[in-house]
């Protein structure tokens, strides 16, 4: 439209169009009394509205206006003075355009845009081009559809005029911020949301302006909702309105939540130093500690005989199922004529047995810590490289002094031993993951410089763990020794399995990081790739671009993806592997991209050894702590019919391990906070174990076993604790049910659905969510999960 007077190209001569009569438009003979009367009043308003006489004029005019109005104070049928103006609407527009510029034109023009909304003919915007000549009136007056009906016509009228630079816009924006102030009155947060995003003014104070006490939970619920199909910028954009609302509101942990999805240190600092209130920042550290990060930035054979695959499996199996509970029948009983567990096994498994103490004392770093002490003083490498792992997995998502677990690895670091040093490396990355901590990083950077002389498992391990330190980082520094280390390597070791190792540690750098604006961009996922070996480029680009991209859910990127897994592969290709796992982990973010990604997977599958030895672990960790009886019932099944191979048993009894995790009170599920918050640590636990599964014979079924113990990264209990204000455990009814969508709906409905109560600790399941089921507290936090600080409601009141 060139000008708001000839709005949608309106002109003088054209002739009013013909509007075909509808359903609901009676004749004459079968109106009521009542409405025949109605009829031919409105007919004599018409009538005088066209009178010489101004003061008849504006009588009939407000007349008119009057009857509409009563009419449309509820838009769920079309009024009848509507139906009966609709053969005279034409009449009215024509005699507008004969009016010279008065008051009573832009009444007219007011009562215009209201008849608009039904007589108008479709892609005309008649509603905005009468309303832009009045725009001085209360649109709110004409009812809920008629606004929007506007906001629909303004949306396609801003496309039309942001083609021109040149074109102003202000007259429609004027409208747009009266628009948003209804809609924040009158419950419809979202379409307030929806106009300013479709305008492009999410940016203003126009919506911040609007939001009170009565609307703010849902502005944001909506606002973090949309987020997700956002372009990048705005995506940003939306998040960070939110936290600034929730900050307003003093709602701290919501807005600790969305900082810590930003990864925006000033804002994670800015939210937490504006809590004044001491319990409510307790319940912060809470958050912080699900989410692992420091706010300082440290943050077979016949029965009754083993063959040493089965001495093996017995170990994890033990470890996973007994972890946490700091006592067993293998690891924590006195020795009996046979001796030790540990010492049963043979060479490179005692690695993995002795470690597995550590996962039986998991967290528990002030009085069982001293037991892994015992098996450092052995004689035995393999035995003291697996204590020393333990210790970082004793130590795992703890916030801890820095230097108890320092103090004891830093020392095998540079042991001759490779085992030894290995465990010591592992025990560093997985103690300290995501801490960001400096001299870590500098210790690992310096084993990696060593060159050819250091054996390629022992390079590949610290790439690994400096990566779990650095996860998300942007460390150019990390990176850069990564790079060198690879390029040191020998041609023929770019054909190992390990090599593939330094390509994940790299990626870890940098996971989530397309998402935050910070990556390395879709066209050039990794300037040092071109200086990688050929050998090993292609699965270095894609490990890099799918840990950038993790947990984003860009569809781009999917069929990028899937375009590598459809290729036909040459002798030596090792790409696709890679891409497969990268399809998951950028589908992950969203349910219903997740879906469709499942079911483009399901033709990529080929039936081999690999595959199902894959495809058992897969089964362990989707239903890792769940106790699920169908995937016991179906582990049980495989154990009896791979009951000759050794690799496939191995496998199932794993499986069968991880889905009986700390006796089905862990999970490994690295999404928390209503599943808005994706734990780096945890997602870089999962993924390296999923790598290292790649090449299921060489590295699990060889000697490195031992990186199943990686998956601690992502362990943490999924049960609901509530605490009183002294941190002590408190018992109080919840509700716990399958989780719904609540975003769009008005008002508070319950969130969950099919619930049960039962008092906390309440065990939260797959897809559940629990809501408080007494009013006598209030939670500090917004979800309910993990560790949860509850006060009297009569003291949040004074509050």
């Amino acid at each position: 439209m060139s000008d708001p007077s000839s709005c949608a190209g309106t002109s003088q001569s054209k002739p009013p169009p013909k509007y075909p009569k509808k359903k609901y438009e009676k004749k004459e003979a079968d109106l009521s009394e009542e409405d025949l009367d109605l009829k031919k009043q409105l007919e004599l308003y018409v009538e005088r509205i066209q009178d010489p006489n101004p003061e008849l004029q504006r009588a009939a005019l407000e007349s008119m206006r009057q009857e509409i109005l009563t009419s449309t104070s509820s838009m769920a049928y079309v009024a009848k003075p509507l139906k009966f103006l609709r053969p005279h609407y034409g009449i009215l527009k024509d005699f507008f355009e004969t009016l010279p510029d008065s008051d009573f034109k832009k009444r007219l023009a007011d009562v215009l845009s209201a008849l608009a909304l039904t007589m108008s003919a479709e892609g005309e915007r008649e509603s905005l081009k009468y309303k832009l000549l009045d725009s001085e009136g209360n649109i709110g007056s004409w009812g809920h559809k008629y606004v929007r009906n506007l906001a629909g016509e303004i949306t396609q009228e801003y496309k039309e005029r942001s083609e021109d630079i040149n074109f102003p816009i202000d007259d429609i924006l004027n409208l747009v911020e009266q628009i948003v102030a209804i809609h924040m009155k009158h419950n419809a947060e979202p379409e307030a949301v929806d106009i300013l995003m479709e305008v492009d003014e999410l940016h203003s104070d126009v919506l911040t302006g609007n939001v009170d006490s009565t609307n703010f939970w849902r502005t944001c619920l909506y606002l973090i909702s949309a987020a997700r199909f956002l372009p990048e910028d705005d995506r940003r954009l939306a998040l960070g309105i939110a936290c600034t609302i929730y900050l307003e509101a003093e709602e701290f942990a919501n807005a600790l939540q969305i900082a810590l999805f930003l990864d925006d240190e000033e804002r994670v600092e800015e939210v937490f130093t504006s809590c004044d209130d001491l319990l409510k920042k307790k319940q912060l550290c809470y958050i912080f500690a699900q989410h692992a990060h420091l706010l300082d930035g440290h943050a077979g054979a016949g029965a009754g005989v083993y063959s040493a695959a089965q001495y093996l499996a017995a170990t994890f199996v033990n470890a996973f199922v007994n972890a946490g509970f700091r006592q067993d029948k293998l690891m924590t009983v006195p020795p009996d004529s046979s001796g030790f567990w540990v010492f049963k096994s043979k060479e490179h498994a005692k690695i993995s047995a002795a470690a597995s103490l550590g996962m039986i004392l998991l967290w528990d770093v002030d009085f069982r810590l001293p037991q892994m002490y015992n098996y450092i003083c052995s004689n035995d490498n393999y035995v003291i490289a697996g204590a020393l792992l333990g210790v970082g997995l004793v130590n795992c998502n703890v916030d801890k002094n820095f230097y108890r677990a320092f103090a004891v690895l830093r020392n095998y670091l540079g042991n001759e031993d490779s085992a030894i040093r290995i465990g010591a490396i592992m025990g560093l990355g997985i103690a300290y993951a995501g801490a960001q901590e400096n001299q870590i990083r500098r210790l690992l950077t310096a084993i990696l410089k060593d060159g050819k002389e250091t054996p390629l498992d022992v390079i590949a391990f610290t790439a690994i763990s400096l990566g779990l330190v650095c996860v998300g980082s942007n460390n150019e520094t990390a990176a850069q020794a990564i790079v060198d280390a690879l390029m040191v390597r020998s041609e023929s070791e770019m054909g190992e399995p390990l090599t593939r190792l330094l390509a994940l540690g790299y990626g870890l750098l940098y996971l989530g990081q397309e998402s935050l604006g910070l990556g390395l961009g879709l066209e050039n996922t990794s300037k040092a790739s071109k200086t990688v070996n050929v050998k090993i480029r292609k699965y270095w680009d894609l490990t890099l671009l799918s840990c950038a991209y993790a947990g984003i859910g860009d569809v781009k990127i999917v069929r990028k993806l899937l375009s590598h897994c459809s290729e036909h592969l040459e002798t030596g290709d090792i790409h696709q592997g890679p891409a497969v796992l990268g399809i998951a982990m950028v589908a992950t973010a969203e349910e219903l991209g997740l879906e469709m990604s499942i079911r483009s997977l399901e033709h990529l599958l080929q039936y081999d050894s690999e595959v199902a030895m894959a495809a058992v672990i897969s089964l362990g960790l989707i239903g890792a702590g769940t106790n699920n009886a169908c995937i016991v019932g179906m582990l049980r099944k495989f154990s009896r019919y791979y009951h000759e191979d050794d690799g496939l048993l191995f496998c199932v009894r794993i499986a069968q391990g991880l889905v009986h995790l700390g006796k089905g009170l862990l999970t490994l599920n690295p999404y928390h906070c209503n599943r808005f918050l994706l734990s780096p640590t945890a997602f870089a636990g999962l993924i390296t174990l999923l790598h290292a599964c790649l090449d299921m014979k060489t590295i699990i079924l060889g000697k490195y076993h031992f990186v199943l113990y990686f998956l601690v990264l992502a362990m943490r209990p999924k049960m609901l604790m509530t605490v009183d204000e002294n941190l002590e455990p408190l018992s109080v009814p919840v509700r716990v049910g399958q989780a719904v969508g609540v975003e769009s709906m008005a008002g508070q409905p319950t969130t969950i659905i099919n619930s049960r109560t039962m008092m906390t600790p309440a065990l939260l399941g797959a897809g559940q969510r629990a809501e408080l089921a007494t009013g006598k507290y209030v939670p500090l936090s917004p979800t309910l999960e993990g560790h949860v600080i509850l006060i009297e409601k009569s003291r949040a009141q004074r509050r």
